[in-house]
């Protein structure tokens, strides 16, 4: 099954998506947004995210710049809405095939400027989840049961699973002897290279890495056991902080249980709090926004380069030519 429909509020946005400059999509103004003591103590929070890119350093003689930025999904864990986006050309908005990714596309031709910067802005609700009945991008289920260019399914995963699985039946039974393995497995150490790529052979070898290396690993295990299971990524937001800078991604990953509700996993977070281990089996909580699922992704347009091993940058490509222009990148965070 393909994502090609867009949610009712962005079909609006298209309208205007092609005229360039400002798009906004709009929310209700009689709605009332509690104050974010008595959100977060609920298992809520709502925020401003800001989504900004500057490319600049087009080679000498190029004549095509495409720029893919992701935009998030609504789901059980999240509404995003009243959503913005500048740019000084045209843009539109696509929908990846496999997962149902949401992007937005902006597409320049020479002569460029020296900077190219694009903006999203966006309003959110993130809540504390225990489980979800639908996950956008589940639908290809033969998809979750394979392995990923990264993180084929080979021995290692297959062992690794069958000794963490002994004993026990059932999906989340068996994914909780998957997650406790990649726990005594695997460190959060962001040390060396190689880490940060979802890389398997890495991570058995090396036994550390950084959250893409630990989902990897569970996603991987959890497959071979016929366990569907997905990843996804986005942005942490600090828990004590009410604005901010984000330095960079964070992701997880999702396993279908016996009664095909989704259940979430955050091992690498558990890994560096101890005390919340039994919490990130099965629980995510709200201080964080996702951008996009899966791994392997062909983009819309389709991009000229390889399937992107996850989307949560900015992508460019000059002349159908990744990595080379200058790509800046700053994502900030304020409560509502």
């Amino acid at each position: 099954m393909k994502y090609l429909q867009l949610a009712p509020a962005l079909i609006g946005l298209c309208a205007t998506a092609c005229t360039g400059g400002t798009a906004t999509e709009s929310r209700p103004t009689a709605e009332k947004i509690p104050a974010i003591e008595k959100v977060t103590a609920q298992g809520r929070r709502q925020f401003q995210f800001e989504y900004q890119t500057i490319v600049s350093g087009f080679p000498v003689g190029a004549r095509r710049a495409q720029v893919w930025l992701p935009l998030p999904t609504n789901d059980e864990a999240q509404s995003v809405t009243d959503i913005e986006v500048e740019a000084p050309a045209p843009h539109r908005f696509g929908t990846e095939s496999v997962y149902g990714n949401r992007l937005v596309y902006v597409e320049v031709a020479a002569p460029f400027p020296e900077k190219l910067p694009i903006t999203l802005r966006m309003r959110v609700e993130r809540r504390e989840v225990k489980a979800v009945q639908k996950l956008p991008g589940s639908t290809p289920r033969d998809r979750l049961l394979a392995g990923d260019q990264l993180a084929p399914l080979g021995d290692a995963a297959r062992s690794r699973a069958a000794q963490a699985t002994l004993g026990r039946s059932g999906a989340e039974a068996q994914a909780r002897g998957i997650y406790d393995q990649v726990l005594a497995d695997v460190a959060y150490d962001k040390t060396g290279k190689g880490w940060g790529r979802g890389h398997l052979a890495y991570v058995c070898e090396v036994g550390k890495g950084n959250c893409s290396d630990f989902h990897t690993l569970f996603i991987a295990m959890a497959r071979t056991k016929e366990i569907p299971a997905v990843f996804e990524i986005g942005f942490p937001l600090p828990r004590d902080e009410a604005e901010g800078t984000i330095g960079g991604y964070h992701c997880w990953a999702w396993f279908e249980d016996d009664g095909g509700a989704w259940r979430p996993v955050d091992a690498s977070e558990a890994d560096k709090d101890p005390t919340r281990t039994e919490y990130y089996f099965g629980t995510i909580c709200e201080n964080r926004i996702a951008f996009s699922r899966g791994r392997d992704l062909v983009l819309d347009p389709p991009q000229s380069g390889a399937p992107l091993n996850f989307l949560v940058y900015p992508y460019v490509e000059v002349d159908g030519v990744a990595d080379v222009a200058v790509v800046e990148k700053t994502f900030r965070f304020k409560n509502l």
